[in-house]
């Protein structure tokens, strides 16, 4: 299951909640007619419920969302929380040199020496761009800006991300 953010708080009175997205296009996720909830973002894939989408748009700078059968604030107010996911196999197809941040969990990323920088274990979103953070095999963290003049190639093949970075930083 690919998460795709969390459930933050009713919006409204009808039904609608907000959405902490963990993506760069979430209006995309809307095509869908259906998404998954969970109360834990490592829920086994079978144990995620099922809910269809009645209605998802951009409001401000978030996105609310209203599944059908959620038809008040107090229906509404349950559902804050929740993680919000889909397989992977129902999401849309991303762009040319764009990723969901699942597909990059777990890649190796070397530097273009071809020195170990250590293995991605998760993304953080910053004011300007997202941002992998890496750890070594001893633990250690090290944050890389995901951005084009640092990450020179990503593969998903051969499960790994070449970048323009020292091993000393």
């Amino acid at each position: 299951m690919i998460v795709l953010g969390r459930i933050a708080a009713p919006f409204g009175v009808r039904g609608w909640v907000r959405l902490q997205a963990f993506g760069d296009d979430p209006q995309a996720w809307g095509r869908m007619p259906q998404w998954w909830l969970a109360a834990d973002e490592q829920t086994p894939d079978a144990a995620w419920q099922a809910r269809p989408l009645a209605e998802c748009r951009l409001h401000a700078k978030g996105l609310i969302v209203r599944f059908d059968g959620i038809e008040d604030r107090a229906a509404a107010e349950k559902l804050a929380g929740l993680y919000a996911g889909a397989p992977r196999e129902a999401l849309p197809e991303t762009a040319t040199n764009e990723y969901y941040w699942a597909d990059l969990v777990g890649l190796d990323v070397v530097n273009l020496e071809g020195a170990r920088l250590g293995r991605v274990a998760g993304l953080l979103r910053s004011g300007a761009h997202e941002v992998l953070e890496l750890r070594d095999e001893t633990g250690r963290q090290r944050l890389l800006p995901f951005v084009a003049a640092v990450v020179k190639r990503v593969d998903l093949a051969a499960r790994q991300i070449r970048a323009d970075w020292g091993d000393d930083w």
